[in-house]
């Protein structure tokens, strides 16, 4: 077998090379942004599948949420926004926490 580089080298198929339909799709444009609203999709229960066989027959060990995962991410300002919120939230417990325990004198 020829190397890679040999076949493109090839006059015939130096074309494929320079051709963007024949590039490999970067990972941030692979996957599909959504937003927040949808982000329960990673952890609940209703969207995970345990599969035991492929489509072909052939004996697999996966999950459904692994397919979720590699094809959807959250879009850059949502997480930001979940991030931000959860501070916001343990802020808030912290809070709380420090007012019941203080006793006033």
């Amino acid at each position: 077998m020829s190397s890679q580089e040999e076949i493109l080298s090839d006059g015939r198929f130096s074309c494929v090379a320079r051709d963007p339909r024949f590039w490999e799709m970067p990972e941030k444009e692979r996957k599909v942004k959504i937003d927040k609203r949808f982000r329960a999709m990673f952890h609940d229960k209703k969207f995970k599948l345990r599969y035991t066989v492929d489509k072909r027959g052939r004996p697999v060990n996966y999950t459904s949420t692994e397919n979720l995962r590699k094809f959807y991410a959250l879009s850059e300002s949502d997480s930001d926004l979940s991030e931000s919120d959860s501070k916001e939230l343990t802020v808030k417990k912290k809070k709380k926490k420090k007012g019941k325990g203080e006793t006033d004198s």
